[in-house]
């Protein structure tokens, strides 16, 4: 989550100070060039606060993308990141609201989970699931289709169909235990606290997930 924070508010750095160059370079005395006002908008934006420290920065709404976010929680590809009510502080930054979209690759889910889990996508939007367990004295590898939804903030992989790398009584002994098993129920890693999944569908190389927090605080 850290490394998540320092690449976003390095960014909000660079953004900033980007900003406040060009304003000063095209606006300064002499430069021989005006400065565009901006014109009224009709949709409410949020105001500054009242209480803004100095050393503080009011950004209002910001919007961050990036190819890839690597994290020392695994890495997220195509991220979208659209803050509301934003202050950069010396420490991070503070939003009143965080949203962020992000594709999850399989590998990174999987080590995440762990347990030896390999996942990849399966047909009609579901997720394909595949693991070795330990039923009934045996060693044996399971292999699943699950349904994928967010549940309480996490991601959930739900099976619906489920097949042993066995005979078939073992199949039929075994299938509430082994069910249990290739149920996942997962909090995914790498994005900032007191985010939480709110939507997530599965892609060819990994999961959409959708991810959304309020009174969010970042700090380094």
């Amino acid at each position: 989550m850290k490394q998540f924070v320092l690449g976003a508010t390095t960014m909000l750095v660079a953004l900033v100070v980007a900003v406040l160059a060009l304003v000063w370079s095209v606006g300064s005395p002499g430069s021989g060039a005006d400065v565009d006002v901006p014109t009224a908008s009709a949709s409410p934006r949020p105001s500054a606060p009242a209480d803004l420290a100095r050393g503080e920065t009011w950004l209002g709404e910001v919007r961050l993308t990036s190819s890839q976010v690597v994290t020392g929680d695994g890495g997220l590809t195509d991220v979208t990141a659209i803050g509301s009510g934003v202050t950069l502080t010396r420490d991070g930054l503070r939003a009143q609201r965080l949203d962020i979209d992000a594709s999850l690759p399989f590998a990174t889910a999987a080590a995440q989970i762990g347990g030896g889990v390999t996942l990849f996508a399966a047909d009609d939007g579901l997720a394909g699931l595949r693991r070795k367990v330990s039923v009934l004295g045996r060693d044996v590898e399971v292999r699943a289709t699950g349904s994928v939804r967010a549940q309480g903030g996490r991601l959930v992989i739900e099976p619906q169909t489920i097949d042993l790398d066995g005979p078939d009584w073992l199949d039929t002994a075994a299938s509430s235990i082994v069910r249990e098993l290739v149920t996942i129920r997962h909090t995914i890693e790498g994005v900032p606290e007191g985010m939480a999944l709110t939507s997530v569908s599965v892609q060819s190389d990994g999961f959409r997930a959708h991810l959304r927090g309020a009174d969010v605080t970042i700090s380094d």
